[in-house]
């Protein structure tokens, strides 16, 4: 019980693999896409702090970092099943939210619970920090699919992923959208010139959208 079982139920995102079912040249756990975000999210709030924007660090951190916990409980859905509908995606997410919650009343000391409930919350939102979560999380998506993509991965999901991800990121109102797809987007469609899959075309299908 307490902090120690917290800290040992970590050890379950490394074995959630992410995007389950579908063949993948390569694997990813959970565990390793939060720290992705993490780094990815760093980038990006500089960027933004660069265009006189207050980021709020230590949010931007507790939420990059807790923002995939919940998926010990329910395990990583995949893609267009989750988004299938705005019901769908409500009812996983409470679901999700309340099985964290449960976990918090049952494991964690009183004294510590309300920081629980802050760090462990769902930190997509309007603020500047949960856009940049959502801005990061799209962006290891993005980074995911192409790699699958580039290697020669028939899979169409992945097609489906890089898209939609480009989709949503293109939407976000933030600076460091705006140098993504100025500066790094481009640096990523370069490198796909021999890949079996038109990553150009689709990229642009994506933002013409």
């Amino acid at each position: 019980m307490g902090i120690h079982t917290y800290f040992q139920s970590l050890n379950d995102l490394e074995r959630i693999i992410r995007c389950p079912g579908k063949f993948k040249f390569e694997e990813h756990s959970v565990s390793a896409h939060s720290w992705k975000v993490v780094q990815y999210a760093k980038t990006l709030a500089d960027i933004e702090e660069s265009n006189g924007v207050a980021v709020d660090w230590k949010k931007l951190y507790e939420i990059t970092s807790s923002h995939d916990y919940g998926e010990i409980f329910i395990g990583d859905i995949k893609t267009p099943v989750k988004h299938y509908s705005l019901e769908l995606r409500g009812m996983l997410q409470k679901v999700e939210e309340g099985m964290v919650a449960h976990f918090i009343d049952e494991n964690i000391p009183e004294e510590l619970k309300s920081i629980f409930r802050r760090q462990l919350r769902e930190g997509k939102d309007d603020s500047v920090e949960g856009l940049i979560l959502e801005m990061a999380d799209k962006l290891d998506q993005v980074y995911e699919a192409f790699a699958e993509l580039r290697r020669g991965n028939t899979e169409k999901e992945f097609v489906i992923m890089y898209r939609e991800a480009l989709i949503k990121i293109k939407n976000i109102k933030l600076h460091c959208v705006d140098y993504f797809l100025q500066h790094i987007l481009p640096d990523l469609v370069e490198e796909s010139s021999n890949c079996p899959v038109d990553i150009k075309k689709i990229t642009q299908e994506a933002l013409d959208f």
